[in-house]
């Protein structure tokens, strides 16, 4: 196998396998074409000498912009990232055969006439919902496009995001249509509406103030999941003089609750967002404020793997097992001893490809 260039079979021999549970005894990974065989006949032979092999990292909120972007996800193991707004379609197409590192996306996202994303540069008019019909419509323009799930902004009321009823309604829209709905929400008001919508996934949690415990009840009772992006809001704590900042503990409470929690960053060169989150080393940073919030190294770990996939249905990637995309990350030591080790980078593959680090 050529690094970054044809795909032939490889075996890597004595790897610490994370298998979702644990790490298992040193065992054989083949990597045949682009996914993980089971035969190591004819491959070239690696020794990895007892290193751990993970599942190549999904990051489960990130924007993409530029091909290097792309690039440097991956030199951070982050083999997979699930965009937010990323449009027009052509741009999503061009990105995708750029590489190294995969993605999905929900193209632009639904939001109000009001709040910060209504200046994003470039950022459509028809982006802007405020009724039910326009909802829909929004919705049917996405699922022209090929999007892989819709994205919607909840505002507090009064803050300039989509009339309840218009969030609703993009939440039902493509629920109707077979595609999740991912609704940000950075308030506590603005929690409590996307809470309240069903939505699938609510991105973020609230910098300053704390989620209402009716809401963490009814997050938990409607089985949805979080992605707080804790490094987001940590990088923008600074714009906010005299908040000392609830991210973390909001994060927490949504732990103690059993929600589901998944790894995500915001990750971003956008000057028009809070902060800009660098692509690849945000996610390692993400680990450790989830550390902090009460998560577990094996929790985060699925956070950034099998959890993901299984959410996204993403079925093809997250785990170590024949058939499936060798999206894989070679790293010293281990992760499950030590959060840090994920760090350490040996090597990375994205669909059996080897890249240049």
């Amino acid at each position: 196998m050529t690094r970054g260039g044809t795909v032939a079979k490889t075996a890597l021999r004595n790897a610490r396998v994370f298998d979702g549970l644990g790490l298992t005894e040193p065992r054989t990974v083949v990597i045949d074409g682009p996914v993980l065989g089971t035969d190591p006949a004819g491959a070239r032979e690696i020794d990895v000498a007892g290193a751990t092999l993970l599942p190549g990292f999904i990051d489960a909120h990130v924007h993409l912009e530029r091909p290097e972007q792309l690039a440097d996800l991956a030199a951070w193991g982050v083999t997979t990232g699930l965009d937010m707004a990323c449009w027009p379609a052509d741009r999503v197409a061009a990105l995708r055969a750029a590489g190294p590192a995969d993605f999905r996306s929900a193209g632009p996202p639904a939001i109000g006439p009001g709040g910060m994303h209504v200046r994003i540069p470039g950022m459509p008019d028809s982006s802007i919902v405020t009724t039910a019909e326009a909802a829909a419509e929004f919705v049917e323009a996405r699922v022209a496009e090929g999007v892989d799930y819709v994205k919607g902004v909840a505002e507090a009321p009064g803050d300039g995001g989509p009339p309840a009823e218009a969030l609703q309604a993009l939440v039902d829209a493509a629920r109707r249509r077979g595609l999740a709905t991912v609704v940000h929400a950075a308030t506590p008001g603005a929690y409590h509406l996307a809470v309240a919508t069903g939505a699938r996934f609510v991105t973020h949690v609230p910098l300053a103030g704390r989620i209402a415990a009716g809401d963490v009840a009814a997050m938990k009772a409607a089985g949805q999941t979080a992605i707080p992006t804790l490094t987001m809001m940590e990088a923008a704590l600074p714009r906010f003089a005299g908040t000392t900042g609830d991210f973390v503990a909001n994060a927490a409470a949504l732990h103690a609750a059993r929600i589901e929690i998944l790894a995500g960053t915001d990750a971003n060169g956008n000057p028009g967002a809070p902060a800009e989150i660098a692509h690849g080393p945000s996610l390692h940073h993400e680990f450790e404020l989830l550390a902090e919030a009460g998560l577990s190294t094996l929790e985060i770990l699925r956070a950034a793997t099998v959890a993901t996939a299984q959410a996204f249905g993403l079925t093809d990637r997250g785990e170590i097992r024949p058939g499936l995309r060798a999206d894989l990350v070679l790293v010293e030591g281990d992760p499950l001893a030590d959060l840090s080790a994920t760090r350490s980078i040996r090597a990375v593959w994205c669909a059996g490809k080897e890249i240049d680090r």
